[in-house]
């Protein structure tokens, strides 16, 4: 357990600084404050990580059997149809669907609340 929580804080940082640097750059380009540009990176980096987190997770326990493009009929003179093979997702692949859309709804959160503590137009005390 603590390992994970070392893992989970380690991507903060890593988001967290790409985060910052990216918006402040962004920032300095549109002459937007500093502290203005970094919250709404914050923001939009958040949102868009819990959003991820919501279709990761309701993805659907059918996967391709295959990935090759030729797997499906093959008609004479047209060529393969395109048509799916599909098979059941095994329970891991289930168990790790919605590993990873907590990851993304959690890291997505903690982002935005360090968003919020971040933002100067409002005073949280």
């Amino acid at each position: 357990m603590l390992a994970a929580l070392r893992r989970l804080v380690l991507l903060v940082l890593l988001c967290s600084a790409v985060t910052v640097a990216v918006s402040a750059l962004l920032g300095l380009l549109a002459g937007a404050g500093l502290d203005r540009a970094i919250s709404l990176g914050f923001y939009g980096v958040g949102c868009f990580l819990m959003v991820s987190g919501f279709f990761v997770g309701n993805r659907g326990p059918a996967r391709l059997k295959s990935e090759d493009p030729a797997a499906g009929p093959v008609i004479p003179g047209f060529g393969s149809m395109g048509g799916r093979r599909l098979r059941w997702a095994t329970a891991e692949e289930q168990r790790e669907t919605i590993n990873h859309s907590g990851v993304f709804i959690a890291l997505g959160f903690i982002l935005v609340v360090i968003g919020v503590l971040v933002d100067s137009r409002h005073s949280l005390i």
